[in-house]
């Protein structure tokens, strides 16, 4: 089947951005290599992580919703069918598997599902994805974007990807996080993130020499350009990824919990009820949960 229609119009003049002198930069050899160590690595985090994750039993709205949802529901829906509207008009649409566009799906995802167990777990993992936008707003790449408010919606998105979940926390119920000290989804978040790098964008770059997420070659700014770039950059992120979770979920927990203006509540942990020996019915638990509510 021809996917050409997917990466045609991508921009080869752009240095590193596709091409097969992109796509030869890394010594094939060594490929193989720092693929096969790095997801040996990756299977061990997960292993770790996913033996020591804890889920609350049930959780429901510490606040009411009074429409903020909806409208960044919306907002977020709006943005990235624009986005996907200008990867088919320019032919590019294979930029769709870029990470923050994952994570912006993932935002929708949240902001649309009905409270449940899986909503915690899917806001907790993608909380250890905010390196994007970070990285994104440090490194812009606009070069490319040449449609009309193409280069806008670019900051607009990745801006929103920080105000969305500053949001759910203040919602609370479902959307809670792990105990500071607590660093098993970290590990479990930034495992599947280094799959999806080193089996996806880079299984989807090689055949169609296209850059994504920089997974052939370096970008031109990056201070570790060299054979050597891919492990130095699984290091660096290994920090950088559970950092700036525990970072916004610091700085979001100090506004929300702490800061007299602003506080709503008194943690973003899930305040978690076991059953009692007097019978204790899992409605009883919905209903004190909700007792919660303003």
């Amino acid at each position: 089947m021809d996917w050409e229609w997917a990466y045609a119009g991508v921009n080869t003049t752009v240095p590193r951005n596709a091409g097969p002198e992109c796509a030869d930069f890394l010594n094939r050899r060594w490929r193989y290599v720092d693929t096969f160590f790095v997801l040996l690595l990756t299977w061990q985090l997960f292993k770790w992580g996913w033996a020591r994750i804890r889920l609350p039993m049930a959780a429901g709205y510490v606040r009411r919703d009074r429409g903020g949802r909806r409208a960044l529901l919306v907002l977020m829906s709006v943005v990235w069918g624009m986005e996907i509207g200008y990867k088919f008009s320019s032919r590019t649409v294979i930029y769709l598997l870029n990470p923050c566009h994952v994570t912006t799906a993932i935002q929708i995802y949240l902001l649309a599902a009905s409270p449940s167990r899986a909503v915690t777990a899917v806001f907790r993992f993608h909380l250890n994805l905010l390196n994007g936008p970070l990285l994104a707003f440090l490194f812009p790449e606009t070069d490319t974007r040449l449609l009309p408010l193409e280069s806008a919606i670019y900051w607009i998105q990745h801006g929103m990807m920080f105000v969305v979940p500053y949001y759910l926390l203040r919602l609370g119920g479902v959307y809670n996080v792990e105990e500071f000290s607590d660093l098993s989804w970290s590990a479990v978040s930034y495992s599947i993130n280094l799959a999806y790098h080193f089996v996806i964008l880079q299984g989807v770059g090689i055949p169609t020499q296209v850059n994504l997420n920089h997974m052939l070659c370096p970008a031109l700014m990056d201070p570790f350009d060299g054979q050597l770039y891919r492990v130095y950059a699984v290091v660096h992120q290994a920090v950088l990824c559970p950092s700036l979770c525990k970072l916004y979920c610091a700085v979001s927990a100090f506004f929300l919990t702490k800061f007299k203006p602003t506080k709503v509540k008194k943690t973003l942990c899930c305040e978690v009820f076991t059953p009692s020996f007097n019978g204790d019915t899992q409605a009883e638990l919905r209903r004190r949960l909700h007792g919660h509510e303003e």
